[in-house]
């Protein structure tokens, strides 16, 4: 019998940290229901949670769970911290804001870790059946938190336009993976790379309109254009702590799941999908840069930086190696700390009855707060790829690894669109710096999300001034895959 709860301990390992991030969100649903005199508890519990699942996660041995099924490697772990670093930092924001708005709090934290547990999956999916039980356990909840703030008419139009389009890229997804199994006979990622080369399928124009299929759902779900369409409306509906959330967490799932399926299950069609990428690449970052420079909104703006962001990270998957992989992946990370933080701030402007979500909510904020103000010229900057930030570090690494894959045309247009959103985010610098202030109230910062700004400086200049140790945990982490 012990020798029986031995093994069966052992098959959950992969799962553990999944496990108790469930158990965390039903703990915080019975808080808010039983307890609602102690809901200020609620986001240390989640953060303990998430240290606690971050701390599994990187201790954790590498490990193949449920036949294939989960794979927990160095790959998976990067984007679960990823992931897991998204959601800490979050919460840690979250408190005062969630007040501001009168969101409710117990709902917020346990569907975020519901949402959280299916991001986790597709970091570690070995299988296409994993990946999409992942992939929706991902979104549903995410669905309920656009429309959370019912208050907020925006919300509702986010939330319906965020699920009909989700559940539009989803049934293509299936049907391309359908089609891959049809033709290969198996759903293991794996696998599939050995069927397609044992069955010479590289030509087969049914594989070929499978290829097309999955990254047009995987387009949707990083939100690369013309895929994008989504992204605007539902970043500026949906509540501004969300929509920090959705602008890392998801992406960088997107990206996992992306990365697994192109480089473990289809690198026979490098030839296919690395020109469509690079394609994909400069049309994202020349939608998400060229109609940034039109927008009076801070929150839509913001918006359309990480349409280009996605645009970045593509050009690291589409070389086809490992050192643009492991590049995207430090772009990632790095991606993290500068867009959190400047969500962050943007959140300090909110103010109950005012969104403070426009630009001209930012004139004169060195006058009313000089060290929030200093803060986002730094996250701007690094926003922009200006040393010694992250951003820089970040953008370099890709441009290297994409010209070394011999996509100069592709690294001329990105060097080009980053110059061009240069514009859009210096002119928040001078609106802070140059201009008289609209407001006149103090900004209040809590604890927490003085905590999460203090990380996010961190990471943005730890990351610009020292970034090798960054790109060698990403290069050791994919060294097994």
């Amino acid at each position: 019998m012990i020798a029986s709860v031995a093994v069966n301990w052992t098959a959950l390992e992969p799962v553990l940290p999944e496990l108790l991030l469930i158990g965390v969100a039903v703990l915080l649903i019975g808080f808010d229901l039983f307890l609602p005199r102690q809901r200020q508890l609620l986001p240390w519990l989640t953060v303990i949670g998430c240290l606690t699942a971050l701390a599994m996660v990187l201790g954790a041995r590498p490990a193949i769970g449920f036949g294939g099924m989960l794979l927990a490697d160095g790959y998976a772990m990067v984007f679960k911290s990823i992931c897991l670093g998204t959601v800490i930092l979050t919460t840690l924001m979250s408190e005062r804001f969630c007040a501001v708005i009168n969101l409710r709090q117990g709902e917020y934290y346990s569907l975020t870790l519901l949402s959280l547990v299916g991001m986790l999956l597709m970091a570690a999916a070995g299988d296409l059946m994993t990946l999409y039980l992942g992939l929706e356990l991902m979104a549903l909840p995410i669905y309920a938190l656009v429309g959370l703030h019912k208050r907020d008419g925006r919300t509702s139009e986010a939330a319906i336009k965020y699920f009909l389009m989700g559940g539009f890229a989803s049934a293509l997804l299936l049907f391309g993976m359908s089609l891959v199994y049809g033709l290969t006979g198996t759903t293991e990622i794996a696998r599939i790379a050995e069927e397609i080369t044992a069955r010479q399928l590289t030509a087969n124009p049914a594989l070929l309109l499978a290829l097309g299929l999955l990254l047009t759902g995987f387009g949707f779900k990083v939100a690369a254009a013309p895929f994008h369409l989504w992204t605007p409306d539902v970043y500026e509906g949906a509540p501004t702590i969300l929509t920090a959330f959705m602008s890392v967490a998801p992406k960088a799932a997107g990206f996992a799941v992306f990365g697994r399926v192109l480089y473990l299950g289809l690198p026979a069609l490098h030839d296919q999908w690395g020109p469509i990428l690079a394609v994909l690449a400069l049309l994202t970052m020349a939608v998400g840069n060229i109609t940034a420079l039109c927008q009076q909104s801070l929150k839509r703006m913001l918006a359309y930086s990480s349409i280009a962001h996605a645009g970045y990270a593509l050009l690291g998957l589409l070389t086809g190696t490992i050192e643009g992989l492991a590049a995207a992946m430090t772009y990632l990370v790095m991606y993290l700390f500068m867009n959190i933080g400047a969500f962050a701030v943007l959140m300090l402007l909110a103010a109950p009855g005012r969104a403070g979500e426009s630009l001209d909510d930012c004139k004169g904020l060195a006058a009313r707060n000089p060290m929030a103000a200093a803060l986002m010229l730094v996250f701007l900057f690094s926003l922009t790829g200006i040393p010694p930030t992250g951003g820089f570090i970040g953008k370099f690494y890709l441009l290297k690894a994409a010209f070394a894959a011999g996509y100069t045309a592709t690294v001329v247009g990105a060097v080009l669109f980053s110059a061009i959103s240069a514009y859009f985010y210096l002119r928040v610098v001078r609106y802070m710096y140059m201009d008289e202030p609209r407001q006149t109230d103090v900004l209040h910062v809590s604890p927490g999300m003085s905590a999460a700004l203090g990380l996010c400086l961190l990471g943005v200049l730890g990351l610009g001034v020292f970034p090798g140790s960054l790109l060698d945990w990403t290069l050791a982490a994919l060294s097994g895959m």
